[in-house]
This record gives structure tokens, sequence and C-alpha cells, in this order.
């Protein structure tokens, strides 16, 4: 060794400064690939590991190799093992450099950190000073709505008497339109979650936000969204994508935000098949986090992710595994990266840009086959107004870019192609996916990249059902739904289970076409018209009988109360007859599962006493005549009183009791 050590201090002196400078960067070049390589989890283990172990055996190899050109003097060949080294180290740079920044893009994906924001809006013409009655949504888990409300509140010295808790959104807004609040607490983004509503369509200049709170919190999402932990993407799995309609670019802020796009995927890595089932925005259907009350599927999303996430979950009975938020502002940029996308449009139309302006900015295509740049399949993607099928044939053109979408990816052959894809939708997407499991996808893209027949297949789903008006108790007017076929979501639900393979797929046995008719493929759900979910309306009585009302609340299981009407209600009309139903206290059209008890306004009429005109009447013709009068009366109101003989006897009888006495007093 002393001999080896005397040699090496003869050699010259650049060459070993050359040599050791090699070593250090070949080692720091190899343990930043070694540290980028550990991160790819679930991608080629066995070829990381193999690589590895070779590049730690060529790192031994210089070193002795290099050792013994240097002592016997070989000069050409310690540059050229030298060489060799430099262009190893600048090659684990250059694709440390690169899986770092995919990891990373991947990674950004998931938002660890979103800055939540409460707003206390007021109607315009409302003075600041004027404030006495605030609302405030009664969810204490609310983080928008409540968390970060008590920080204005304390920050302002706002008094607790101000304070009103509602248990719906929608109803508070009401109640501010209606002048019943003077302000509120919510979301910032309230414009682009309630404008869809008729009553708040023009919000976002209609009210003004008095004071603004935000603050920089861990993504609640994903603290109550972690069932699927560990699962990886190379099993059958579930995801909901959630489009978030915002005019700003990027996604990691607020909790709340509008579900006109809710469609759930399930996706077969084994087989590479996928069903697709978007869920049309007005279903009416009992919202989770809301103690089961049934509305519109869409307000779910003004309680976050997780009451979504629950509410349909409770309407198909299939877990979900992974959510995805989508803001339509990076569907631009998704199509864009993939080289746009080819769709068959339907229809002609013009819809507003990404940046929600009309004018020279709009987008208009005609129908036809043809290819979409990220603007014109957003356009696609998001008009409804003038179609003839309005929401349930723009749920059709979004399934029609997902489609092609998927498609595309066979066009991904590098890494670097890949990257940019990343890069150009990671700002725009949230998901409670790890990063690990999303890596895990690598194996389905593999498949499709290394073998051109294999690619992804897509079976679409419908519901059908019923249109219906119901009035909506939390704004007191009539709101249009879609009441689903039962049926329809059966079939739906069994496609979904079998791609998922929890369920065995049922043999066809019989089949048969015709030439002369052009062959489409099966939609499931969409040819099932029976058992249509028909929801029991409350209907007028106005103008109905007693007795028809009182037969009809007790076939319905309704508490009945009658409030009669008499002379002395300004709103009594003598033309109306005996027993008419002019008013009743909930609203037609409410369903009636949320009905528990009804009161109706029912006439009354009361004879006016008479007496003679004739100053010359004697007194005692006169008491006579009072006598008779009253008599009669009282029998005439015994057999015209109705309602006697139902179920609210007690309450019917003191008051027609009273009504007697009261008639015979005055008289």
């Amino acid at each position: 060794m002393k001999i080896l050590f005397n040699k090496l201090k003869k050699c010259s002196k650049p060459l070993k400064v050359f040599f050791v400078i090699c070593l250090l960067l070949y080692l720091g070049s190899l343990g930043y690939l070694t540290f980028s390589l550990l991160n790819l989890q679930g991608i080629e283990t066995v070829i990381r590991i193999i690589a590895l172990i070779f590049f730690f055996f060529f790192f031994i190899g210089y070193l002795i190799g290099g050792l013994i050109t240097l002592i016997t003097k070989r000069k050409k060949m310690f540059i050229v093992l030298s060489i060799i080294t430099i262009l190893l180290s600048g090659s684990f740079v250059f694709i440390s450099y690169n899986i770092d920044k995919l990891y990373n893009h991947v990674d950004s994906i998931s938002k660890k950190n979103i800055t939540y924001t409460s707003n206390l809006i007021a109607l315009n013409e409302t003075k600041e000073s004027d404030i006495k009655k605030i609302g405030i949504i009664s969810d204490k888990n609310d983080v928008e709505g409540y968390i970060l409300a008590q920080e204005i509140i304390k920050k302002e010295n706002i008094p607790d008497k101000y304070l009103i808790e509602y248990d719906d959104y929608y109803e508070m807004l009401s109640d501010l339109y209606n002048k019943e609040l003077d302000a509120l607490f919510i979301t910032s983004n309230y414009s682009v979650l309630y404008s869809s509503e008729e009553l708040f369509s023009n919000i976002a200049y209609e009210v003004k936000v008095i004071y603004e709170f935000s603050q920089e919190m861990e993504n609640q999402d994903k603290e109550t969204l972690n069932e699927s932990d560990g699962k990886k993407l190379t099993e059958p799995f579930t995801v909901l994508i959630l489009g978030v309609d915002s005019e700003k670019d990027g996604l990691n802020a607020n909790q709340a935000f509008n579900g006109d796009t809710l469609m759930l995927i399930t996706f077969n890595p084994n087989t590479l098949n996928a069903t697709m089932f978007s869920i049309p925005r007005d279903t009416y259907v009992p919202i989770a986090c809301r103690g089961k009350a049934e509305n519109k599927i869409n307000s779910s999303a003004a309680s976050g992710t997780k009451c979504v996430i629950d509410t349909i979950e409770d309407l198909t009975d299939v877990d979900i595994d992974y959510y995805v938020k989508v803001n339509f502002k990076g569907v631009v940029d998704l199509v864009d990266a993939v080289g746009g996308v080819d769709v068959d449009v339907p229809v002609d139309f013009c819809e507003q840009n990404s940046d929600r302006l009309f004018g020279s900015h709009e987008i208009c295509l005609k129908k036809g086959y043809q290819h979409l740049d990220g603007e014109e399949a957003l356009a696609f993607s998001r008009h409804r107004k003038t179609l003839p099928r309005g929401d349930f044939q723009r749920i059709e053109h979004q399934q029609m870019v997902v489609e092609a979408l998927a498609q595309k990816a066979k066009s991904i052959k590098s890494v670097n192609a890949f990257n940019q894809i990343l890069n150009a939708i990671s700002k725009n997407i949230d998901t409670n996916m790890e990063t690990n499991q999303m890596l895990s996808f690598y194996s389905v893209l593999k498949k499709l990249m290394l073998d051109a027949n294999n690619k992804i297949t897509i079976d679409k789903a419908t519901l059908t059902g019923n249109d219906l008006m119901v009035y909506n108790t939390s704004t007191k007017m009539n709101m249009y739904t879609f009441q689903y076929n039962r049926s329809s979501l059966k079939e739906i639900v069994n496609l979904m289970k079998v791609n998922l393979e929890l369920k065995e797929p049922e043999l066809i046995k019989t089949f048969s076409f015709s030439a002369n008719e052009e062959y489409t493929p099966s939609v499931a759900g969409a040819n099932v018209k029976d058992e249509a979910n028909t929801l029991e309306l409350l209907p007028s009585f106005v103008g109905q009988t007693l007795t028809y009302a009182q037969s009809w609340a007790t076939k319905h299981n309704i508490n009945l109360s009658i409030n009669y009407i008499t002379s002395e209600s300004k709103s009594y009309d003598e033309t109306l007859p005996n027993g008419y139903i002019v008013t009743q206290s909930v609203a037609v059209k409410t369903p009636i599962s949320s009905v528990k008890s009804l009161t109706l306004g029912v006439i009354k009429h009361e004879e006016k006493t008479t007496t003679s005109s004739s100053t010359e009447q004697s007194k005692e013709t006169k008491e006579d005549d009072d006598k008779t009068d009253n008599k009669e009366k009282d029998e005439d109101i015994t057999e015209n009183v109705p309602g006697l003989e139902f179920g609210t006897g007690k309450a019917n009888s003191s008051s027609t009791e009273e009504s007697i006495n009261k008639n015979s007093s005055s008289n």
C-alpha cells in the first residue's frame, strides 16, 4: 500500500486533481440521480434498482481503473475513462432534472394549501351604519362561512346579538334580497356559485363586500376525504370530476364551487375500459350535508367537496375513491398542450370565451366534424343556452371532449411531452390523489405507448327522467328540477360496478342487427323509460271544499288546522260562499315529504242583525224582533259552520263556539 501511495505521489499533479474532480462530480450526480429515482415509486422498480447498482459499480470501477492508469501512466486510457465518467455525470444531472421537473408537476396537482376567503356582503343600497341583522351559516366546520367569519366578527367587534344562524345559504341569500337580513357571511366566489339561480342572476352587481378576510390553510378537503389512502391506480377505481367554472386562472382558493359539471368515471386499468356518467345539474336528490333535505344536486357544491361526494355516493351506492377538481380555464391549456381535439359539432352556436367576454371575443363554431383548439373546446363544453336539449346536450359535448382527450393519450411519446401537459394543467387541477398514486398510472400509459392496438374504451351513460317544477323553500320560488328514472340509474350503476369488478357481467346470449341500419353503440340508462322517480307535490286548495282538504290531509298524514275568516278580517269577501278555502300556509308545489302541518283560511259568513227603520216602531216590537233574529242567526251559524265533523275537531269546535258566543253577545 505504501509502495502504491509513493507511486501515486509521482503522478502528474494536474491529472490527480482532475481525477479527484471527476470522482466528486460523478459521486454527486449519482447521489442526485439516486434521490430522483427513489421518488418514482411504482415506476420500473427493477430497472431503477439495476441501473443504480450498475452505476455504483461503475464508480468503483472508475476509482480503481483511474488509479491504475494514473500509476502506470496510461494517459489515453485515463482520459477515455474520465470523459465517460463526465458524460455519465452530465447525463445523471439531465435525467435527474427532468425527473424532478416531472415529479414537481405531478406533486403540485394535489394542492396541499388553499387560500380561503370569507366575505361579509350586503345589498348595494344598504348603509354600513344600518347593519343590525347578519346571517351566518350554522355549520361550524364551514371554513369560509363560519370559521373565517369568526375572525371578521372578532376584528370588527360585531355583537353576537346581530348574528342570525341559517342551515342553508340559499335561504340566507333569499332573506338578504327580501331585506329580512342586512348582511351575511359567504365565500368570496359567491357570484360564480349562485348566479345560475334566477333570483341571484345579477348578484355580482347587486351586492357589495363590506369586510373580507383571507387565510392560507391546509386543504380541508384532504382532511375529510382520506378513504382512498394507499390505493394505487393499478386496480379499478372511481374518480369524480368536478367542474369549477372560475374566471381566474389557477385553482388554489375557496372551499365552495359551482357544481354544474359532475362526472363520475370508473376506470379498469386491466381492461383499459372506462364508464362515464355525467349527472345532470338539476337532478333532484337528498343533499347529504343538509339532513337529507332534497334539492338540486349542484346546490351541494356550495357546502364543499365532501358534501358533493357524500351526496353522489348516497345516490349511486358506489364508493368514490378520488375527486379531481378542474377549473374550466385549465381545459384551454390542456387541449392546446395535446395539440387540439377532433369532435363532431352538432349545431351552430356562439359562446363567450374563457374570460367570459362576448362581442369580438366570443367563440363561434359551425356544425360539422372539425379540429378544436383550447378556447373552442371550452366553448363547446360550456355552451347550453341555445341547445335544443339544454344541459343534457351540454353533458354529451363534455363527454365528447373527455373522450377525445383520452384518445390523445396515445400521442404522448416522451417525458418532455408529458411534462408540457402537466405544466399546462397542474395549476388548474386539484385532487385528493397522492403523488405516488398518480405516478402509479404510468403502467397504463406504458400499455398505450408500447402497443398500438391498445386504446382506452369508454362506455357512456345517460340518466333519463322527467322535468318538474318544484317550490324551493329556501329561495321561496318555483325551480326547475330533473326527476331521475330509478331503473335508468340502476342500469348505470350496474355498468359501473361491473367495470370495477364488484359484479359479474351478464352474458348477452342473443344478438341481432340489420345491414340497412347504421350501428350505434348502446348507452347505459338511455332507453329505460319506466319507474320514473315521481315526486308528489302539494296541490292548491284554494277554491276547494273543506271536506276535500280534510280527506286529503288524513290520507297524507298531515296535521290540518283551520283559520276561519270572518267579517272582521280585511280579506273578507261577502260574495264567497261559506266553507270556501281562500288561503293555505304552505306554498303550492312544495314536496309533500317536507310538509308536516298545513293551515287553511276558510270563509265563514256572519249574518248582520236586522233592525227596523221605522222610528214609530214600539219598544216591545223591537225587542221581539231582536230575539227572533238572534234565534234564527244561532241556528243558521250552527248549520253553516263547516269542519265540525273533521279530525281537528277540538280546535274547530272551540273556534266555532267562540264565534257563536261572540255573535250572541254582540246581538
